[in-house]
């Protein structure tokens, strides 16, 4: 993690959009714009915003099994059945806390494009 500044650390910095795509703070680590596989089916996409969330925490030692909270953006409502099978075979009974919310991308592969973005906090623990 870079940036370090009062036990926050701050990674994968986008200074074009200023945003942190990870943070780590008081035993918590956030992670935003976890997609995958764009341009895919629904399903390809969860699977692929899941991988990237498991690629990006195993940077920091923590598996998906340690996400107690994810927000899930959807360019469609109607596939959240698509997005909570996938999650039963990923999560494997632990599920964090969630929220789904149906918004348009404003991506550059318009409608056939992104169809999911999955945000998530996940517990590291408290250092000593």
């Amino acid at each position: 993690m870079a940036n370090n500044v009062k036990g926050i650390a701050r990674s994968d910095v986008n200074e074009e959009f200023a945003f942190s795509g990870m943070v780590e703070a008081g035993g918590f680590v956030y992670l935003s714009f976890c997609v995958g596989n764009v341009g895919g089916t629904v399903e390809q996409q969860v699977e692929g915003a899941l991988n990237d969330m498991s690629d990006r925490l195993g940077l920091v030692n923590l598996t998906l099994q340690d996400v107690v909270k994810i927000d899930v953006l959807l360019r469609d409502v109607w596939d959240i059945p698509v997005m909570e099978a996938v999650f039963k075979r990923r999560f494997q009974g632990v599920y964090p806390a969630r929220k789904t919310i149906s918004t348009e991308f404003a991506h550059h592969g318009g409608p056939t494009g992104l169809k999911v973005q999955i945000d998530a906090i996940a517990y590291a623990g408290i250092k000593a």
